[in-house]
């Protein structure tokens, strides 16, 4: 099923609960009202504004659909902006005048032969205005610029939303030329020329962008223009337009609070036979909360580890919730700005049970103790901030890698490599490994890249990469050698936080990324250091357990360091790192004289 062909689909559950626009209609930002007389006199502005904090924002309202716009002047039916409207502008307005003749003239018309009172209005009024009128009252200089509806006076409703505005709008449409094969529904239909504006998309253009669209001869074939190259019908681009817009808007439970990356995501279940409406949301809510920040909620977080810890142990993923139905087909979509236009980041389509288990063993491979967020695993966009981000910003974070990303947890595929070199150069640039999120990653990659390599079947590798198995929580008897290097650089770390102190500078902050990269050239130096903490430790009747714990790691490791480490090993190294210092406080001497040394005074000698 195409991304078109799903959206299509959707707009049917928007319809039934009732959020779906009509056919031929769209939801616009509208910010005044004027009111007519049935002879056209403009009676009062109604200012349709809602305050948000200390703004007034525009309403969105159900009006005829909007045209698309692109070089050309082109106007909306019964509804615009000032400057169409009005013929008045805030700005320089080199185009106002032809605007506002342009939608003067196609409304008069298109109402020329209307009997109904409302359009009737509507046709005085626009044969009886002039520009110097907007400079009297009821008009205001806030209207300049905003999207503009009529209403006839003593009514409620608005002209558009009349009777015989509707059908109106209906027989201009069915007049509109010869139908096609329409690519999306099967069906033949009037043809779509421009295809709907998308709006919503964090960084795209406020007025929106094509998610389909030819404006260059190198997406054309055959002479077609625009739309004919990929004939789509008025009625299925509209419906799918209606449903991605509806989903986008900010107050959605279909979209993520906040993105991914550069990547706005969407996501809906269908209904079926078999799946209700009840069950389709319920996919969706589970899916929204799997995925979302760790909320502040506690029993919410509970409930969600609590799911995936079920569907790891092999439980039904009927066992979420009581309303999940088996077999629910499930899509996500990420959308990425590109100029005027829309980029695919990635469109996933799976059974839900399917996206469930391969959440749950993104959590399991994330697995690291301690647990460095607590009750509930964090969101893809929370880990690529802590992770990849510099200082740790949202905007920060590459936006191809968060795609990658994603496209890994939700595929079940390896994470991509460059997740694994941007968390180490994270490191390097100074981000705390001990915080444990980067050693969380790095675990995650190395787990998927091992799982890989034992379904591999190529017989140049070695049998202990073939077996090996990436530990959760501090293995003293590792055998690999970066990981030792790593539990050795934390307990020289320890060493010296013992006998000085807090220090200004400490080996972490000056030889961390390149003891991980170049052991043989640094480990010498801080042996020679480390003896000098030691013996400071030893006099004073201190540290007897950290010589020995030296002693058993230094045990495991050859006299001759790697001269380098590979990028995995690397990881290894910061894996074996946050473990040992973790680990080492399960000795109540050890946490007892450390936390002793932390409270001491800085000492800024080293």
């Amino acid at each position: 099923m195409t991304i078109l062909q799903a959206l299509d689909r959707y707009y049917d559950r928007m319809a039934e609960r009732g959020e779906a626009e009509a056919p031929g209609f769209s939801r616009e930002k509208i910010g005044f009202a004027i009111e007519i007389a049935p002879d056209g006199t403009p009676t009062a502005i109604i200012d349709l504004r809602a305050t948000s904090g200390k703004k007034l924002v525009p309403q969105l309202l159900s009006v005829p659909a909007a045209v698309k716009r692109t070089a050309g002047i082109l106007p909306n039916l019964l509804w615009d902006k000032s400057a169409y409207v009005l013929g008045r502008t805030a700005g320089d307005g080199k185009r106002t005048a032809q605007e506002h003749e342009a939608f003067k003239s196609t409304h008069l018309a298109l109402l020329a032969t209307t009997g109904d009172a409302g359009l009737l209005a509507l046709r005085r009024f626009l044969e009886s205005w002039t520009r110097e009128r907007f400079d009297a009252p009821p008009f205001s200089a806030d209207m300049l610029d905003a999207n503009i509806v009529f209403r006839l006076a003593g009514e409620s409703g608005f002209i558009h939303q009349r009777a015989a505005a509707r059908a109106l709008l209906t027989t201009r449409t069915a007049n509109d030329g010869n139908t096609v094969p329409c690519l999306v529904s099967g069906r033949p239909g009037l043809p779509q020329r421009l295809h709907p504006t998308i709006k919503g998309v964090n960084g795209a253009q406020s007025s929106g962008a094509a998610l389909v669209s030819f404006n260059l001869d190198a997406f054309t074939s055959y002479g077609k223009e625009q739309g004919e190259n990929a004939p789509t019908s008025q009625e299925a681009a509209f419906r799918y337009g209606a449903a991605l817009n509806g989903m986008l808007e900010r107050d959605s439970r279909n979209r993520l609070t906040r993105g991914i990356g550069d990547a706005t995501v969407v996501f809906w279940a269908d209904t079926s036979e078999t799946v209700d409406e009840q069950g389709a949301q319920a996919a969706e809510d589970w899916f929204a909360a799997a995925f979302e920040p760790p909320p502040d909620d506690a029993d919410a977080a509970k409930k969600v580890r609590e799911g995936l810890e079920q569907v790891l142990a092999g439980r039904p993923v009927a066992a979420l919730d009581p309303r999940l139905s088996p077999g629910t087909r499930f899509h996500v979509l990420g959308l990425a700005p590109n100029a005027a236009r829309l980029s695919v980041r990635y469109w996933l389509t799976d059974d839900f049970g399917t996206f469930v288990e391969r959440l749950a063993a993104h959590y399991r491979d994330l697995s690291i103790l301690p647990r460095p967020w607590g009750e509930r695993p964090p969101s893809v966009s929370w880990l690529l901030l802590k992770t990849t981000a510099m200082q740790e910003k949202y905007e920060n974070i590459p936006p191809q890698l968060a795609g990658e990303v994603t496209r890994a947890v939700l595929e079940g595929t390896r994470y991509p490599r460059a997740l694994l070199a941007a968390t180490l150069m994270r490191l390097r640039a100074g981000d705390d490994p001990a915080t444990g999120w980067h050693a969380a990653v790095i675990k995650a990659v190395l787990c998927r890249d091992a799982r890989a390599r034992r379904l591999d079947t190529d017989a140049t590798q070695s049998p202990e990469r073939a077996k090996e198995e990436i530990p959760v929580s501090l293995v003293r008897d590792n055998p690999d050698p970066a990981y030792q290097l790593g539990r050795l650089f934390a307990a020289y770390e320890t060493a010296q936080r013992m006998a000085l102190g807090k220090v200004n500078a400490t080996i972490r902050d000056r030889y961390f990324g390149a003891a991980s990269a170049t052991p043989a050239s640094v480990f010498p130096i801080l042996m020679r250091g480390v003896q000098n903490h030691l013996g400071k430790l030893r006099k004073g009747g201190k540290g007897g357990w950290l010589e020995r714990e030296i002693e058993e790691i230094t045990d495991r490791l050859k006299p001759a360091l790697p001269r380098s480490l590979p990028l995995e090993a690397q990881g290894r190294f910061v894996l074996g790192y946050y473990h040992q210092r973790k680990g080492q406080f399960a000795d109540r001497t050890a946490a007892a004289e450390i936390e002793s040394a932390d409270a001491e005074e800085p000492d800024n000698d080293e």
